[in-house]
């Protein structure tokens, strides 16, 4: 696998860092999972469980092995070092000042192994004015002016359904870093300090929205923007019995195929019209779109190209057929629970592919397999 002879110490918890080395995890790199003991990583304890750990942490956790350390003892330290020695990546995920207070930040771990890469995931980064303050998903999405824009017109700002800063700001630009990274460490022997910041990488993902701004010096409102909820073109729909369709026929050619299906084809001319016009155009959709059930929608879409799509439930979701020919949902066999379901690999590489291994880890199973083999170093 890609990252076979990769070893990565993980300090992280709940879910940036986990994604991060999961993904580092799932293409071979040997996460090393260091927890502290008898609580260990607090989606551990998360509801529901499928054993004494969580379903959560049964799927984030794959791939991973797990040791215990009190960092905060001088053993533990001195246990944490030796493993340094050993390693090619630590990741970890306090605030910042946490890891300088235990003695064991970049500087200080970099002059046991030079060649260390350090990637830290904070909410604001190493450095500037927020560097100190806690914060959530919620928080880093509000400072990068991302949720003043999420919802309709008229109405507060909608939090999203999954953690867009955590995963999108936060886990994949790390993980992005670390390879880089790695890259640079094989050609040159160096390590280097990997800051991510959530609220940064949230910002990055602001390249339609941006671009406007700083061309026009005008904020676009919520409920405004072209794709989300400023055109009638591309918007989410309620049929006759309660479920949605999703329409993204921005594209001439897809709008025309919309509209002449709904049977309006004099909405074709108005694709491009201004915003006050666009929600009435909106309205007159819905009430079209609620005149039959989703499956007869989706029968008189069937092979037409007008990007409509059926809105799932999950449970809608892991049956469909799309989701089952490209894997993303697998059938894992643990060694207690039986069969149980994953999450796939979105990565597909033709040649090294990405594979679940190994269920995750039980707190400080491999204490055994990992510290006994430290005791015989220097």
């Amino acid at each position: 696998m890609p990252l076979h002879s990769i070893r990565v110490l993980d300090l992280t918890r709940l879910l940036p860092g986990p994604y991060s080395t999961m993904l580092l995890a799932d293409f071979g790199a040997e996460v090393i999972k260091v927890e502290e003991p008898n609580h260990g990583d607090y989606a551990r304890a998360d509801e529901p469980k499928l054993d004494e750990d969580s379903a959560f942490f049964h799927s984030i956790n794959r791939n991973k092995k797990s040791v215990c350390l009190d960092l905060k003892s001088q053993e533990g330290k001195n246990q944490f070092l030796k493993l340094v020695k050993t390693a090619d990546v630590v990741v970890e995920s306090f605030r910042p000042g946490v890891m300088e207070r235990l003695g064991l930040d970049y500087e200080s771990i970099k002059k046991v192994n030079p060649a260390i890469i350090y990637c830290a995931i904070t909410g604001y980064g190493q450095t500037g004015p927020y560097v100190d303050i806690p914060g959530h998903d919620i928080n880093y999405i509000s400072y990068a002016g991302l949720l003043h824009l999420m919802g309709e017109k008229n109405r507060k700002p909608i939090a999203p359904a999954t953690q867009i800063a955590d995963i999108g700001g936060g886990a994949l630009p790390a993980t992005v870093g670390i390879l880089l990274a790695i890259i640079e460490q094989q050609k040159t022997g160096k390590g280097q300090l990997v800051d991510i910041s959530m609220m940064d990488g949230v910002i990055s993902w602001l390249q339609t929205i941006l671009p406007y701004y700083f061309a026009t010096n005008n904020e676009e409102k919520r409920g405004e923007l072209a794709l989300s909820g400023g055109k009638a073109s591309y918007g989410v729909y309620e049929t006759r019995d309660g479920k949605y369709l999703s329409v993204g026929a921005l594209e001439e050619k897809f709008w025309k195929k919309f509209c002449q299906i709904i049977g309006r084809e004099d909405f074709i001319p108005l694709l491009e019209a201004p915003v006050h016009k666009q929600h009435q155009l909106s309205y007159e959709i819905q009430t079209i779109i609620a005149g039959k059930s989703q499956a007869e929608w989706l029968e008189l879409f069937s092979g037409i190209d007008a990007c409509v799509a059926p809105v799932l439930t999950m449970e809608e979701m892991v049956k469909d057929p799309q989701v089952q020919a490209r894997e993303m949902i697998q059938d894992i066999d643990h060694p207690t629970l039986g069969i149980s379901k994953q999450i796939g690999i979105p990565i597909k590489l033709s040649e090294t592919p990405g594979a679940i291994r190994s269920h995750a880890p039980k707190l400080g199973e491999h204490n055994d397999e990992i510290l006994e083999k430290l005791k015989n170093r220097s």
